[in-house]
């Protein structure tokens, strides 16, 4: 059966599940082989717990028309996703980085809430699997994605990038994590840059902070837009002094942005939030109230139970949601 096929058969579902012992009625159930589990001999119970329709790449576990047969699982998940994200066409800000990650998709998300209908990466699902689910978590009335990439490789990126084909990128930092995986600090850098790479062949947007010297350079012949406290910078944006224990304050567009959050560490997270604001022409009367409101609210709140969920149906069937 081709993607086309089986994307019908998605649309028929009200959302994916790899996990049975979380699975919704209705839910369009895929078995993933893990570390631990073969998702395969579950498919039978997803069924039987309400599943719409199960995807399994062992044929000897079919049960009926409900089944789909692929021959691997998870690369149909990865490209049922890449084929809902080019039949959605809608707008996909991707971000990476060695730190931060999480923080700054979660202040992009409030911030650009306040003029679009947005969805975004679940926790810190930013990973093979991670990465499927939440684009297939965008439905018809997401008008923006937000998407979190990880890696501890290279290529990982690139990877990532060819499913969820954003259309605007902005890197976090280039930390020393992971050091043995990418190949040192080098290696960091061209594995992170790879979503620099992706935006330069499709035209893409990228956001620099014009503070961080290798982000600068990693910049390839491309549109870019930036931030920081030089007036050479896209988006001016100063950071207001404080005590070490307050919370970050920042100055754009002569407005005053109070967060919640303390540690200099995250004025570029909430700078990057504010500027991709800007660029999405939120007037900043509203992305001041997006930074207040996404910052002092944790995500468990936010998001209910789902982005445990989602890490829970990873974790429990063996896989590694940590990379960076």
């Amino acid at each position: 059966m081709d993607i086309k096929s089986i994307h019908h058969y998605f649309l028929k579902c009200n959302s994916v599940s790899i996990d049975t012992r979380k699975i919704e009625p209705g839910s369009l159930f895929v078995a993933i082989k893990g570390d631990i589990f073969d998702a395969n001999t579950f498919a039978k119970e997803a069924l039987e717990k309400g599943a719409s329709f199960v995807i399994i790449d062992n044929p000897k576990y079919f049960i009926d028309d409900r089944t789909v047969v692929v021959e691997d699982s998870l690369n149909t998940l990865q490209e049922l996703a890449k084929y809902h994200r080019d039949y959605l066409n809608i707008p996909i800000v991707a971000l990476t980085g060695s730190n931060g990650k999480t923080t700054t998709k979660e202040l992009i998300q409030v911030v650009l809430a306040k003029k679009f209908n947005t969805k975004a990466t679940f926790g810190n699902l930013n990973n093979h699997i991670g990465v499927p689910l939440t684009l297939l978590s965008f439905t018809k009335d997401t008008e923006v994605g937000i998407v979190e990439m990880g890696a501890n490789h290279q290529k990982e990126i690139e990877f990532l990038c060819e499913i969820a084909k954003p259309d605007f990128g902005y890197i976090t930092n280039f930390g020393k994590a992971h050091l043995e995986g990418f190949g040192g600090v080098e290696g960091v850098i061209q594995g992170k840059s790879e979503l620099y790479q992706f935006l330069a062949k499709n035209s893409g947007v990228c956001l620099i902070n014009s503070a961080d010297s290798k982000q600068v350079a990693g910049t390839l012949n491309q549109e870019i837009f930036s931030f920081g406290t030089s007036s050479s910078a896209t988006v001016t944006i100063q950071d207001i002094d404080r005590g070490a224990d307050e919370n970050i304050v920042i100055l754009a567009e002569e407005t005053k942005i109070i967060s919640q959050l303390k540690g200099t560490y995250n004025f570029t997270n909430i700078a990057a939030a504010v500027a991709f604001g800007n660029y999405f022409e939120i007037p900043i009367a509203k992305i001041k109230k997006g930074i207040a409101v996404g910052t002092e609210i944790p995500e468990r709140q936010r998001y209910g139970n789902v982005g445990q969920w989602a890490q829970n149906q990873l974790t429990e069937n063996g896989y590694n949601i940590n990379s960076i």
